[in-house]
């Protein structure tokens, strides 16, 4: 601290910000002193950092910008400890601060900004991705949804809520089940979380010329066939879908252009009003309600594919109907000491898992405090500790009974079944329509698709099953290829990464690799243990 009697002079320039200042009682000092922080001590030697030595924040100023697209956010770099084997890396993302805001205002808004980590040098079989930030809903599910849009697998994660901070941390792998080297995937990392919660844009948008499709109804063998059938009369060229069963019923979104133009159909009123009548006859059935729109443009831009197709099914309640003879594992109790409500699940472990259920109880107005996530071979271990918005706990049996429904169909409509077959190929028009009618005439039923386009170059999965939801008949699927064409059909198994076992003999990069997990598994414990939520920390 400067004696009172000291002169005031500017801050040397790498001079660090104190984590203890305070604002002075006394008026802010002139705006001409553009160099002193107003309301700010500066210590020519700080205290330690509240945080490992190895990650030291740096407040620069002005904070540079993430990038001409974001106006409203800015990122603050952290020096990072790497080496050829080894990376640690951290980025602290905060809201861009509006100009009539004084230096402590600043201050405090960029204390309260999420803190990123990405610690490559620490476990030897994944990559640490730890998020510090103020609490508030929804930013896990951000977190969780980052993750997810990278095709990232998550096969451990710790989620403990202190106060007013969450504490996030998960160990990620790519696809291939290796740690993260990729540097355009780390610097997307670091940079797409915010404090606003506003997602990225996952659905195509007016600019992009694209007209998006929200179809529901009864799924019958065919179904798609007949639905790209009609567009491609109608002179629509289909460049995204994506399409889930589950219980009986389809949601499908499908992103559509005019043939010819390449331009928007929802400008063209009458022309909507034709298309939608059209597949809504084809969805009508004698069993249940169907439904064929245009959705919104500005919801489209901002709600997540997956997530939509969850609420279109949603929506559907088919949550009611009984699919999997052999559902996963849910319980829901009261841990009434803490007045949380306390959700297990167990089931195969598959990708999105974690982005699946986060989204569902973050959609149902629940608020996940604390949660474990654990991978044993391929069973997955997840329990989370929730509370209403309000800050109550489930009080009612059918409210339990209610959520363990819900959780077991967002469970269910990802689950992979049947055959894998990914095709690429040169597009052209009405391709999709052929494909499917292949797949009906012999006797396979789509159970789930993504098809996107990538200039002229069709890129389309599909998972096949035999007409009553069985594993489909390889002599069926060989028959589809020969007409297809075998080197554009493939069949593919999905990849499930697994985190490499720490190796057995003793070497020093396993023993880092076993001492980090129990080192957060330890920490996490001794958390619940303080809250008063488990009876021993041992």
């Amino acid at each position: 601290m400067w004696p009172p009697t000291a002169p005031r002079r500017r801050p040397e320039p790498n001079t660090k910000i104190s984590a203890t200042c305070r604002p002075r009682r006394r008026a802010p000092p002139p705006s001409s002193l553009s160099g002193c922080a107003a309301g700010v001590h500066f210590h020519p030697h700080p205290p330690a950092p509240l945080i490992p030595s190895r990650f030291k924040y740096f407040i620069p100023s002005p904070p540079p910008r993430l990038n001409s697209n974001s106006e409203n956010l800015s990122v603050r770099p952290v020096p990072s400890v790497s080496s050829p084997s080894h990376r640690v890396k951290a980025t602290q993302i905060g809201m861009a601060r509006p100009a009539n805001l004084n230096e402590y205002e600043k201050l405090l808004l960029r204390m309260d900004s999420p803190r990123v980590v990405i610690d490559n040098a620490v476990c030897g079989t994944a990559t640490l991705v730890k998020v510090d930030s103020a609490r508030k809903h929804g930013v896990l599910l951000e977190a969780v949804q980052v993750l997810t849009d990278l095709n990232l697998t998550v096969k451990k994660a710790y989620i403990s809520s202190d106060g007013r901070w969450f504490m996030d941390v998960f160990h990620v792998t790519d696809q291939f089940g290796r740690k993260l080297t990729d540097e355009s995937v780390i610097s997307y990392l670091e940079q797409s979380l915010d404090t606003d919660g506003v997602e990225e844009p996952h659905r195509p948008s007016e600019e992009a010329g694209l007209t998006s499709l929200e179809l529901t109804g009864d799924d019958r063998p065919g179904l798609l066939s007949e639905v790209f059938a009609v567009l491609v009369d109608l002179g629509c060229a289909v460049t995204e879908a994506k399409v889930w069963t589950h219980a009986g019923r389809i949601a499908c979104l499908v992103s559509v252009k005019d043939e010819l133009s390449g331009s928007p159909i929802h400008r063209d009123a009458q022309r909507i009003h034709g298309i939608e009548s059209r597949l809504r006859h084809v969805l009508k059935s004698d069993h249940g309600s169907c439904s064929a729109r245009t959705a919104d443009i500005s919801s489209m831009a901002a709600t997540h594919a997956d997530r939509r197709l969850h609420q279109l099914l949603f929506a559907d309640c088919d949550y009611e109907r009984t699919s999997s003879s052999s559902p996963p594992s849910i319980s829901v109790h009261n841990c009434s000491e803490k007045g949380y409500s306390v959700v297990s699940v167990q089931c195969p472990d598959r990708p999105k898992l974690l982005f699946d259920m986060v989204y569902t109880l973050t959609d149902m107005d629940y608020v996940v405090f604390h949660g474990t996530i654990d991978t044993d071979d391929d069973l997955a271990h997840q329990e989370f500790y929730i509370r209403h918005k309000d800050g109550s706990p489930i009080n009612s049996a059918a409210e339990r009974q209610r959520v363990i429904q819900i959780l077991r169909a967002a469970i269910e409509r990802r689950t992979s079944e049947g055959t894998r077959l990914e095709l690429c190929i040169e597009d052209r028009l009405g391709l999709l329509s052929e494909v499917t009618r292949t797949f009906r005439e012999n006797g396979l039923l789509i159970a789930r698709a993504e098809v996107s386009t990538k200039g002229n170059v069709a890129s389309n999965v599909f998972y096949v099953t035999d007409v009553a939801g069985q594993p489909a008949d390889p002599k069926a699927v060989d028959a589809v290829r020969e007409r297809i064409g075998p080197h554009f059909l493939l069949v593919k198994e999905e990849q499930r990464p697994r985190l490499p076992c720490p190796a057995a003999d003793g070497s020093e990069e396993a023993q880092v690799a076993g001492n980090i997990g129990i080192y957060l598994g330890n920490l996490f414990r001794r958390n619940l243990y303080n809250l008063g939520l488990i009876k021993s920390c041992s």
